[in-house]
């Protein structure tokens, strides 16, 4: 009998659906406190995930989840980067 290999699964902070891991992006907070997009998700930190979808990051920054879950205040900068990294997909 073959063992079934367990698929991790994330919350999307803009929409609030689960998604498997490779399918979201993660914005991680390392532990000097800097804030950066995290491609290969290995980044050791705090993790936060979000769609690749416009409307998932403007309501997680509306709604302010994702300075709440990373515990630090985002930048213009990185939500431009993240914005970028979305139309990019």
């Amino acid at each position: 009998m073959e063992k079934i290999k367990k698929i991790p699964q994330r919350k999307c902070l803009g929409c609030m659906e689960t998604f498997p891991k490779k399918e979201l992006i993660r914005v991680v907070r390392t532990p000097e406190g800097e804030v950066c997009i995290d491609t290969v998700g290995k980044k050791a930190g705090r993790g936060a995930y979000i769609c690749k979808k416009e409307a998932c990051l403007k309501k997680a920054v509306r709604a302010k989840r994702l300075q709440t879950n990373l515990e630090v205040t985002i930048s213009e900068e990185l939500l431009s980067e993240l914005a970028k990294e979305i139309t990019i997909e």
